[in-house]
């Protein structure tokens, strides 16, 4: 539909001259002669077929039509504007852009990048979250983190943490007559009947109570004592070394993998080396490279 626009110069003068009443100073801030801003409002009223301007000798005034292509000229440009001055953080020198699950990035890895910035603070980290895995090949992503990663062209995969599943409450409502807490549902492997066919034991859950599609709003439900949920061992683990988080029992069944894709471009960039490294270290698996599988 583009080649059926006016030209984007055209709008431009127009633009100008409408914001400063006058072509002769629309040239001016264009640094194009006052010919071609004529010019270019020429080509526009024949392309809508209906003036823009009254001319009033040096000064032009816009008509109701011209009234209404200003508001979308200037909110066009502007948008266009916010668009261009986005595309500066694709050419930051010593920046790193991580993909992750919303989950993932708020339970595990935000409250651990501190030390990756102290170890590494020339890093300029984009932490960019998703509720699906990132198309490698297509989006500008240096490494995905997620649960729900599978091989991708061009990239290192590699398995990290084979994650366990438990379930679990608010501490509170495991005290003497607190009564029986409620059931907090998820999807995929929280849901309770992944943790009924793996064996896991009857700790008084039931098919009625809250629902939750993202696991970490389901660990956020947990914590917040709306009853017990299906829990990832790996993104409740903060939580219960600091006691604000209680196992229902000691019993685990397997939960997802969390992997890592590496994009090939990525492979041997310091920044991206280091990031998995210091991912490795605190994660607790043997570190390797970010070409390793």
């Amino acid at each position: 539909m583009l080649k059926h626009w006016p030209p984007l110069n055209v709008l431009r003068g127009f633009e100008a001259a409408a914001r400063l009443g006058s072509f002769h100073k629309a040239a001016e801030e264009l640094h194009v002669t006052q010919s071609a801003i004529s010019q270019q409002v020429r080509s526009l009223e024949a392309y809508l077929g209906q003036p823009v301007f009254f001319r009033q000798g040096r000064a032009v005034s816009l008509t109701d039509a011209g009234w209404d292509l200003l508001g979308t000229t200037q909110a066009m440009l502007r948008q266009l504007a916010a668009g261009i001055r986005r595309l500066d953080q694709y050419r930051k020198p010593n920046q790193l852009i991580v993909n992750a699950s919303p989950a993932f990035a708020r339970h595990w890895l935000m409250p651990r990048l501190e030390s990756f910035r102290a170890a590494r603070p020339e890093a300029d980290l984009w932490l960019y979250t998703s509720d699906a895995p990132p198309d490698m090949a297509t989006q500008t992503v240096d490494i995905a983190l997620r649960d729900d990663l599978a091989p991708q062209a061009d990239c290192a995969f590699r398995v990290l943490v084979e994650d366990r599943l438990y379930p679990a409450c608010h501490p509170r409502l495991l005290a003497p007559g607190a009564g029986a807490p409620a059931t907090l549902h998820g999807e995929r492997e929280m849901d309770w009947s992944h943790w009924e066919t793996q064996g896991g034991a009857d700790v008084g859950q039931r098919a009625q109570g809250m629902n939750f599609s993202d696991p970490g709003l389901l660990l956020d439900a947990a914590h917040e004592g709306l009853g017990m949920a299906l829990v990832s061992a790996l993104l409740a683990r903060r939580w219960r070394d600091e006691g604000a988080l209680a196992a229902m029992t000691e019993q685990t069944v397997r939960g997802p993998n969390w992997a890592w894709l590496v994009h090939r471009d990525s492979q041997d960039d310091p920044l991206a080396r280091a990031f998995c490294g210091w991912l490795c270290a605190a994660l607790g698996v043997p570190e390797a490279s970010a070409s390793g599988g």
